[in-house]
């Protein structure tokens, strides 16, 4: 269906989302309230990344201007932090995942951050609260790997205390919510 939209519709760009790192550096804005119209856009976006502004508009009933307009301020806002794929990891060679837990020195959260980003496969990191410190997801070509990946790379990190492996047997991507017509 996306290629035969793309083959229908002129390619409009989509504004550019600003790199992350970017947007760490400057100063936090206070939320602007979402109306049901941005509410809306974000649900069809999260559908459909590749949702031309003219499919976007149509569906919640404003001009192409509006939703571009929308749009682009809901990414200068930060709502939108980018557009990605989702990504089968078994077919893409990742067959192995599991959540590690990490306790970590207190007041090291950044520098634990920096190097667990460089981490191969490293897909979601969180600073939590309970009986561990960070929360991190990893994709791996195979239980090597992992191994490899924890006991080498994690454990050689000085401010990390210790971890706790949670092999992932299976999951299962929650699509967002339908759009509402």
């Amino acid at each position: 269906m996306a290629a035969e939209r793309m083959a229908d519709e002129p390619a409009e760009p989509v504004p550019p989302v600003p790199p992350l790192a970017t947007r760490a550096t400057e100063p936090a804005q206070p939320a602007r309230p979402l109306d049901s119209i941005d509410r809306a856009i974000l649900r069809l976006l999260r559908a459909d990344g590749r949702a031309s502004i003219r499919s976007v508009a149509e569906q919640v009933h404003v001009s192409r201007a509006n939703a571009y307009a929308r749009i682009n301020r809901l990414i200068e806002d930060g709502v939108i932090r980018g557009f990605s794929a989702r990504v089968d990891h078994e077919r893409a060679g990742q067959g192995a995942s599991a959540y590690i837990t990490l306790k970590i020195v207190q007041n090291s959260w950044r520098t634990v951050r920096e190097k667990l980003q460089e981490l191969p496969g490293a897909a979601h990191i969180a600073l939590v609260s309970g009986d561990f410190d960070v929360l991190l997801l990893v994709h791996t070509p195979d239980n090597r790997a992992l191994r490899e990946l924890v006991l080498t790379r994690i454990q050689s990190i000085p401010e990390v205390l210790s971890t706790r492996t949670l092999l992932v047997f299976e999951e299962t991507d929650l699509d967002p919510e339908p759009p509402e017509n």
